[in-house]
């Protein structure tokens, strides 16, 4: 038995030898550069490939089945004048006896100087395209049955073991010095793939592959150069279609045309998976920066072979959102506070699918607001926005352009206003004013009209406390909606200074000269409050209430205020004319019918009314107020004027009636007698609307039709002592008409 045991070991000994020395002899003595040709032809007949074998081949048999290829260019058998391959050198080697029980054990694959160029031409056609497919031979007729007189046969039946794929065992993985550059002819886009760097451990399914990639990647449409790594730990599983890279780390540089000369750094990192079986893609324990953001979140696809849907979770740590912009190239629209934009955090749950992302159980800081709700882009392609927020507060303010009033236009008026206040002196004693003559508005563009037009809005917003025009509303309330170039505040309401407020207003920027409109409510708010909010002394105060409907065209303040048409009803109640000097007017007139002179300076004081109200029509930015009604105690006043918004200035012609004698008058030289109660005593009020009452005088026309009014009375007085019952009343009457003329 040991005698069988030792001859057998020298026969297997014998056999294993012969297979080393067929091995080396064939190595050695066949060289495979012969058959470059067959080579070359049974690649194109069987894979419609044009390979050319520029360089040697080098080859070994056992017991590694290895293969060297160096310097050959690969090209689709259609067009073999135009490669989209060369290649520097490929080496592999296959463990020869794993092959009978299907494993693949590799060492080293080493792929150097790679440059594959891919190419789609006008018509779409690529010159890759091909590749792969037998060549087309010539038909050749089957013979009949009738002609061999043979059964046909049925089809084999198919295998009961399902295939088996290939066990993968590779020592390593190695691509250096190489490139991938893509061209689509048709649309003129480039992509670039330069200076890859792939290197891995060993690839075995199942197990951790450590992997390692660099690339510099590049687009020309826009221009756009990238520098990037990324390593990690790959594992795969091919029967359950389940693809993982773990410990990711991307990180790298950009910069080209999107980011205007600036460089974006970034960096990511987190856990990959790919399960084609369940059609899930995951990202998770996901940590992003880019420049000086840094975000944390998870996302996950379902659904791949459908409509994917996203979900998941991003929260962005505060940072300098206006220094992050700048980083990026982006150029911000100047704000009026350039601190803006300092502090920005959010969070949110995430959904979506390719053309749309919804922000769901939103939380943002943004300064020193803070914001809820939810935000949803619907479309990608139409950027339509969906807005849903309450908010604490915002002082919209800072956020908006600074004011940039014409400087001729508004100096010339400025200096207008401010002699038009010294000349009227302290208590309004000198001339009447002259009517202004300076435009008080910018005609600096406002609107972003192509933007506007571009917008798919609807917003519904609630803020807190909103400061707008340096007015503090409280309660704010906001829904707009804006499409096909019509933007449409269907609301904006809230709390002010006590009272409220409601507009509703919509912008047609459909046509090249946008058209507005808006209708206004204000209820039982100080109007000193809304005139000083400009920055401007109010020259009156009181609670108003207001109602208008007005429209107008154009894209500044003004071609806003020159074409501005409408109606408007006011009241103003409780009210002071701060200033006013109404009575020390009419204390004037009363003198002068009294043939007496002041005997003391006039006193400056408020003038409080009951109420103050009137009808506006506005015509071309010009306010007409046919009745204008006060009730002052003791006196009633009645009002015709204009107001011209265009200058802001007043052209007013002012009756007071004196009721009767409730009080003391501020100088003995016009104390009232009976003859003067029921009088209209005339005003003329001219001039900017910063002068107020200041910018009122006597009427002396109007007060000589009264002196001779007056005069008749007294006639027709006396007429009465002397006729008495003495001539009828027919005569008498005749006689008071005679005098009255």
């Amino acid at each position: 038995m040991k005698a069988f045991g030792k001859i057998l070991g020298l026969v297997v000994l014998g056999l294993l030898l012969i297979i080393v020395a067929l091995g080396f002899a064939l190595t050695h003595l066949f060289d495979p550069n012969d058959y470059k040709d067959e080579i070359q032809q049974l690649a194109r007949d069987k894979a419609n490939l044009e390979l050319k074998l520029n360089g040697d081949i080098g080859w070994s048999l056992f017991p590694w089945l290895g293969l060297e290829l160096t310097d050959a260019t690969l090209a689709s058998a259609d067009t073999p004048e135009k490669p989209f391959a060369n290649l520097r050198l490929l080496g592999l080697s296959v463990r020869v006896l794993p092959l009978l029980y299907k494993e693949v054990q590799m060492s080293d694959i080493r792929v150097d100087g790679l440059d594959l160029t891919l190419q789609r031409d006008d018509k779409g056609h690529g010159n890759w395209e091909g590749v792969g497919r037998p060549a087309k031979t010539e038909a050749t007729p089957a013979p009949s049955t009738a002609q061999t007189g043979e059964q046909p046969q049925a089809p084999a039946e198919p295998a009961s073991e399902e295939r088996q794929p290939l066990k993968l065992d590779i020592d390593s993985l190695t691509i250096s010095n190489s490139r991938v550059d893509y061209h689509d002819a048709k649309s003129g886009k480039q992509f670039s793939a330069e200076g890859i760097e792939l290197s891995s451990g060993a690839i075995r399914e199942g197990a951790d592959i450590p992997v390692k990639l660099l690339a510099f990647l590049g687009t020309n449409q826009p221009v756009l150069r990238a520098k990037t790594e990324l390593q990690g730990l790959l594992r795969f599983d091919r029967a359950l279609k389940r693809y993982q890279l773990q410990d990711v780390k991307l990180a790298g540089e950009a910069s080209g045309e999107p980011l205007n000369g600036k460089t974006l750094t970034f960096a990511s990192q987190g856990q990959l998976l790919l399960d084609q079986s369940a059609q899930v893609a995951e990202w998770t324990g996901i940590k992003l920066s880019a420049n000086q953001l840094r975000a944390l979140g998870e996302l996950k696809l379902r659904n791949l072979d459908q409509t994917a849907q996203l979900e998941g979770n991003l929260s962005l740590a505060q940072f300098n959102l206006r220094e992050f912009l700048d980083g990026l190239g982006v150029a911000l629209p100047a704000m009026s506070d350039n601190s803006t934009l300092s502090r920005f955090e959010l969070s949110s749950r995430l959904a979506g699918t390719p053309s749309s992302l919804q922000l769901n159980d939103l939380a943002l800081k943004l300064d020193d607001s803070s914001f809820s709700g939810s935000l949803a882009v619907n479309d990608f392609a139409k950027q339509a926005l969906r807005l849903q927020l309450k908010g604490d507060k915002l002082d919209l303010d800072r956020y908006l352009p600074p004011q940039n009033k014409d400087a001729d236009a508004g100096a010339a008026r400025k200096n207008e206003v401010k002699d038009a206040v010294a000349a009227a002196g302290k208590n309004g004693t000198s001339q009447l004013p002259s009517a202004p003559t300076q435009q008080a508005w910018s005609s600096t563009p406002l609107l972003p009209l192509e933007t506007l037009r571009k917008l798919d809005i609807e917003a519904a917003i609630s803020l807190g406390q909103l400061t707008l025009s340096k007015l503090p509303v409280e309660d704010a309330r906001i829904g707009l909606t804006a499409k096909g170039g019509v933007i449409d505040l269907k609301e904006l309401r809230g709390d002010l200074y006590g009272g409220e407020f409601a507009v509703r207003s919509q912008l047609d920027a459909r046509q090249s000269i946008p058209l507005l409109t808006a209708n206004k409510q204000l209820k039982r708010i100080p109007v000193e409050k809304l005139i000083e909010a400009r920055g401007e002394k109010a020259p009156v105060r009181g609670q108003l209430d207001l109602s208008a409907d007005v429209r107008t065209q154009g894209n500044s303040e003004k071609a806003w205020i020159d074409a501005l048409n409408g109606t408007a009803s006011f009241s103003l109640s409780d009210g002071v004319l701060v200033d006013a000097n109404l009575e020390q007017q009419l204390c004037q007139g009363i003198a002068t019918l009294n043939r007496k002179s002041l005997s003391g300076e006039p006193r400056g004081k408020d003038t409080p009314f009951e109420e103050l109200h009137g009808n506006l029509k506005f015509t071309n930015g010009v306010a007409s107020n046919p009745d204008l009604k006060a009730r002052i105690p003791g006196l009633t006043v009645n009002g015709d004027g204009d107001l011209d918004l265009r200058v802001l200035g007043m052209d007013y012609r002012v009756g007071i009636v004196i009721e009767g004698d409730k009080g003391a008058m501020p100088d003995p030289a016009c104390q009232v007698n009976e003859r003067y109660v029921g009088l209209e005593w005339p005003l003329r009020c001219r001039g900017p609307l910063e002068l107020g009452a200041k910018a009122c005088r006597l009427d002396k026309d109007g007060l000589g039709k009264i002196a001779a009014k007056l005069a008749g009375d007294k006639l027709n007085q006396k007429l009465e002592e002397k006729l008495g019952d003495k001539v009828s009343p027919e005569l008498k009457d005749a006689l008071k008409g005679l005098f009255n003329r």
